[in-house]
């Protein structure tokens, strides 16, 4: 593969430190002395849209600050390790770090490789922007592989990928909504957090996503708060009856599909967390316990649940279903006659869920089948790591009793988008097999 060599009057050698709180940063500073740096000459990933004559390299070149801005990334086509949503959402994360030996590139690189991304030109990001925010993608990146644990230095093209063509620019969407929000209060009022809905399919990465947009408002000094549709299922008790009620209705002998939700739980919860809005306000969130009761399942000890304090700036709050809107009977019996119990009960989780959220992210997959896929990923990874996880076959029933809702409900979310969502505040992202963002609209 050719390879061409950068102008030494434009190539910078930079340190890698580290602030006072332990987290790593780049240094910049420009260098009189000649530094050639390899780069290739083609890319295997497509280039965003422009309308400047000269490519993203030279303007990156000519728009940077004089005193420098260089900074060594590294390149490394390792294999990239997943880590379960189940593991992250109340855990630690751990990538697996490749062995392999790194090939060193240059700042330049990393922004060719922003500016190629998907969500790009989605988000109106332009060269001049990226360029004129790349020490904040640096950072932001930085905050990250300290998150995830990993190697900045021998970080893998999906791990990048990852990085800088999903979470970060999530992220720069995230913090313009709530730009948008807080400007549309008055001055002296007091502003609510901004709820931010976050509907995609089981094992798809939405979690991860969340706790990464979790960290990085964290660490830029905005609070911020988790909730998860999985916090307000009904408690062991609840759910038991609620399977009496509906004898051979597969879809709600256990937790899962709508009516298997504490309704009255998350208005409360969802009130609550809307007047974070001082210092020193505080309240506890309820989790849910999924390995109670043999894996059935049990709402959390009261005395376990964490504890968030106001003001807080966003809430994320993700779910499998969110957004579903109910549907004409005919239609979602043609899928699976034990929907209509289904529908019957979605029709009030709008009220309960929806009319709280005012921007939604949408993960869209192009499959349902990918959600089988994904889960037995999981179990064979906890299986293979020494924790109870389900028998292949377990994993396909328990996947069964979700799909007859993605059948009939999937295709109206991503046609007409969530229900009550403001178009000019949702952001779709198209994810591909191995949940990496392939398109945003």
């Amino acid at each position: 593969m050719a390879t061409q060599l950068l102008s030494p009057t434009i190539t910078f050698p930079s340190l890698f430190c580290s602030n006072s709180n332990g987290v790593g940063f780049y240094k910049f500073h420009s260098s009189p002395y000649s530094h050639h740096v390899s780069v290739s000459s083609s890319s295997s990933f497509p280039m965003a849209k422009t309308n400047q004559s000269t490519s993203r390299l030279c303007y990156l070149q000519t728009h940077l600050p004089k005193s420098g801005n260089g900074c060594s990334w590294i390149q490394d086509n390792s294999l990239f390790h997943n880590v379960s949503a189940s593991e992250c959402y109340r855990g630690s994360i751990c990538y697996s770090l490749p062995t392999k030996p790194a090939q060193v590139s240059t700042v330049e690189d990393l922004f060719e490789f922003i500016c190629s991304g998907p969500l790009i030109e989605k988000l109106g990001l332009s060269p001049e922007s990226v360029a004129d925010a790349i020490d904040k993608w640096l950072a932001y990146g930085s905050y990250l592989c300290r998150l995830f644990k990993a190697n900045e230095m021998e970080l893998t093209i999906p791990q990048k990928a990852r990085f800088y063509h999903y979470y970060i620019p999530v992220f720069f969407w995230c913090e313009d909504q709530i730009s948008q929000h807080q400007s549309s209060f008055k001055e002296g009022e007091e502003i609510p957090p901004l709820v931010i809905g976050f509907s995609a399919p089981q094992g798809c990465g939405k979690t991860t996503l969340v706790y990464a947009l979790n960290y990085l408002f964290e660490v830029t000094g905005r609070k911020s708060a988790m909730l998860s549709i999985d916090d307000f299922y009904l408690t062991a008790e609840g759910q038991a009856q609620l399977r009496e009620r509906n004898p051979g209705n597969a879809l709600l002998e256990f937790r899962g599909n709508a009516g298997s939700h504490d309704l009255e739980l998350s208005v409360e919860t969802l009130t609550a967390v809307s007047k974070l809005t001082k210092e020193g306000l505080k309240m506890k969130l309820p989790r849910y316990d999924k390995s109670a009761y043999s894996g059935r399942g049990d709402r959390a000890d009261p005395s376990t649940w964490p504890e968030v304090e106001g003001p807080l700036t966003v809430v994320l709050f993700e779910g499998w279903m969110l957004g579903f809107k109910p549907l004409p009977t005919e239609a979602v019996t043609a899928v699976d006659p034990q929907l209509e119990i289904v529908n019957n009960n979605m029709k009030v989780y709008y009220d309960a869920w929806d009319k709280y959220i005012k921007a939604w992210i949408v993960i869209k997959i192009n499959d349902p089948s990918c959600v089988y896929y994904w889960r037995l990923q999981a179990e064979i990874a906890m299986r293979e790591a020494g924790k109870p996880g389900m028998t292949d076959e377990e994993v396909r029933d328990f996947v069964s009793r979700y799909l007859p809702a993605y059948k009939a409900y999937l295709p109206v979310l991503y046609s007409e988008g969530p229900s009550g969502s403001d178009p000019k505040r949702l952001l779709v992202v198209e994810i591909d097999e191995e949940r990496n963002p392939i398109l945003g609209y």
